[in-house]
């Protein structure tokens, strides 16, 4: 996939800013944000073309708000993913209860692995 697509229209090589897309049984056109992945039944316009947009008589056309283009991630993004690797990186509380009170077993401890008497 291409960074940037280009107009559907002919002999228009702009950029596309929106996505035209038909819904016959309600008889509308529906002018949204440029789509994720190039469709084969929808239609890739650029500024000029979708303000310039009208459908058939009898038609229906839904004009979907077209955000800013995404900037990346905020400041708040930003600082709650620092939170959340300040968490992961303290070290664990101590267990309070060893394995062999807990279950009742006695266990022997090879590493960070233990294993647990049969009976």
């Amino acid at each position: 996939m291409s960074p940037a697509r280009r107009c559907s229209r002919t002999a228009c090589s702009r950029t596309a800013v929106t996505t035209l897309t038909y819904v016959y049984s309600d008889q509308t056109a529906v002018l949204g944000p440029l789509a994720t992945y190039a469709e084969p039944h929808a239609y890739d316009l650029c500024d000029v073309h979708s303000e310039r947009l009208s459908a058939p008589r009898g038609w229906e056309v839904l004009r979907l708000a077209t955000g800013p283009v995404d900037q990346g991630p905020s400041g708040d993004d930003l600082l709650a993913l620092a939170d959340a690797v300040r968490e992961a990186a303290r070290p664990a509380p101590p267990a309070r209860v060893s394995p062999a009170e807990e279950t009742g077993r006695v266990t022997t401890r090879r590493g960070h692995l233990r294993s647990l008497s049969t009976d």
